[in-house]
């Protein structure tokens, strides 16, 4: 069975005629392929020590890299069941009906070198599943988020990088999918032409951070309408259903 902690789905097996579709097309691209992490997803540093299933005020925090970005699952599962070969007692219903609050950084994601590269200004794009916010935070900046029982968000975790001096660009992915930054592939800057190239897959609504408002886009060599929304910076265009792979173009 597809389950899932607040929406976000954590994992899938389902029997025939049991499928939950609204998880499925969140973790699933219509060819069948999965936006999967680079790594085992791990718990982060300030979990390790902690019992976030029966101590009644821990999030458990896991984080993982894509080719591009880093990704960060955040979860309230106090109540959720209870530890075998313990005597500890489960949660109190009053403390499982709680709402949890808990730091969460970029600082969360380990290895963060592997994706950062060179052009990194040292900044991230933090985009919010759950809210389809975008925000901009330093390496060992942090905010907070708070989940009731049960719930749970999944955090893209972009690197902000500089390109031509003064285009500051973070590609977040497809913005409809769990893992949205596992649909892209890479990011390539062409300096005659000031054009990124973002190599993907999957459609919906792609997303990225860009302090400049482009002259173009296209995918595919196909001119396609884009948004850039001034206050937060996020760039959004629609990648059109029959497009499996794409190559787009962004030009300053």
């Amino acid at each position: 069975m597809a389950r899932a902690v607040g929406g976000c789905g954590v994992y899938v097996s389902d029997k025939p005629g049991q499928h939950d579709f609204k998880i499925l097309q969140r973790l699933v691209l219509p060819d069948g392929s999965i936006l999967r992490a680079k790594y085992a997803g791990r718990p982060s540093r300030d979990c390790l020590f902690t019992d976030p299933v029966m101590d009644g005020k821990s999030l458990l925090k896991i984080w993982n890299l894509n080719k591009c970005t880093g990704v960060i699952g955040i979860f309230n599962c106090q109540g959720a069941g209870s530890w075998p070969c313990t005597e500890k007692k489960a949660v109190p219903e009053q403390l499982v009906a709680a709402e949890l609050s808990g730091k969460v950084s970029p600082a969360d994601v380990e290895y963060f070198e592997e994706v950062s590269g060179k052009l990194w200004t040292g900044d991230c794009a933090v985009f919010s599943f759950n809210t389809g916010a975008v925000s901009r935070l330093p390496r060992e900046g942090s905010f907070n988020v708070a989940l009731k029982a049960m719930e749970g968000n999944v955090l893209t975790i972009s690197p902000i990088k500089v390109y031509n001096e003064v285009i500051e660009f973070a590609a977040i992915g497809l913005m409809n999918m769990y893992n949205s930054g596992g649909a892209v592939d890479s990011v390539d800057f062409e300096v005659e032409s000031k054009t990124l190239h973002v190599k993907g897959r999957g459609a919906g609504c792609f997303g990225a951070y860009s302090n400049t408002k482009p002259n173009s886009c296209s995918i595919n060599s196909k001119d396609e309408p884009f948004n850039l929304n001034a206050q937060n910076n996020l760039l959004t265009i629609t990648i059109p259903p029959a497009s499996s792979s794409w190559n787009m173009a962004i030009s300053y």
